[in-house]
């Protein structure tokens, strides 16, 4: 098995391409197209795996969060399942569901992700220490993206705190960068597109440590901002949820997420790749 940089960057040549698709399917938004059976869940699987068909050639990884299956009750990971059954093997998965407990609970998580279900990378909270972040960085070919500078709105109430003189973000994303150099797994970096001074002054500080970027499309983040985190060695991932998903809420919705994916995939291209 290629650890997780090599298969990013892998993928990411082969299809040049640094554009995530988050496979996010809200079942009230769910086009009419894709309700085929009565059963949610199966709307769910057929749902992504339109969309899985229809943005491939213009994706590195997909990322699957978990709030959208979980709320689908007895068979949600059968849904999850389902759909990392329907990525190929050479497409990045990502799952983010942002475990961060105690080592013992932690160590379960981890398990649960990458030996049951098979992600490559899972989002990680990094409020309660390394204990809660170890058990995914023992994991050697897998990756753990930690929350740094986030996309939401109220991310600034605990991540901009001043801790000895700088945002507590930057604090965190030192420990994360020796975290990498100390753990066989990835360290990554969560960072959000709507925050562009962020995204310059962490990849200042961690310069080879890849990147999930959230926020571009839906949330208001500029494609533009994003060219500064592809400085130095690390790797970039960005991701785009409901711009894609729901580019048509008819039965064309495949057709509309395609060509959504097409076109983040090609300004990326020229704003990121090329710049």
């Amino acid at each position: 098995m290629p650890d997780f940089k090599r298969k990013l960057s892998s993928r990411q040549e082969d299809a040049e391409t640094v554009l995530c698709v988050g496979l996010d399917p809200d079942p009230n938004r769910l086009p009419q197209g894709a309700l085929r059976t009565v059963e949610t869940v199966d709307a769910v699987i057929q749902f992504n795996r339109a969309v899985i068909e229809a943005t491939l050639p213009y994706t590195c990884a997909f990322k699957l969060n978990f709030a959208f299956y979980e709320v689908l009750g007895r068979d949600s990971f059968d849904a999850i399942r389902a759909t990392l059954d329907d990525i190929p093997p050479d497409v990045v998965t990502i799952a983010d569901c942002k475990r961060g407990d105690i080592g013992n609970s932690a160590r379960l998580y981890a398990k649960a992700v990458f030996d049951d279900l098979g992600f490559d990378a899972c989002t990680v909270a990094p409020y309660m220490g390394l204990d809660a972040a170890a058990p995914f960085l023992e994991r050697e070919g897998k990756a753990a993206f930690v929350l740094g500078r986030t996309s939401n709105p109220s991310g600034a109430t605990f991540q901009e705190l001043d801790c000895n003189g700088e945002p507590l973000y930057k604090t965190v994303a030192r420990h994360i960068a020796k975290w990498d150099n100390h753990y066989p797994g990835t360290s990554g970096l969560v960072v959000g597109a709507t925050r562009p001074e962020a995204m310059r002054q962490l990849r200042d500080l961690c310069p080879t440590l890849p990147f999930l970027i959230p926020g571009v499309g839906a949330q208001g983040g500029k494609v533009r901002n994003i060219a500064s985190t592809y400085a130095g060695t690390g790797s970039i991932v960005v991701s785009c949820s409901r711009s894609i998903l729901y580019a048509s809420s008819g039965e064309d919705f495949a057709v509309a997420a395609s060509k959504a994916a097409r076109e983040m995939r090609d300004v990326l291209a020229v704003h990121v790749l090329r710049s």
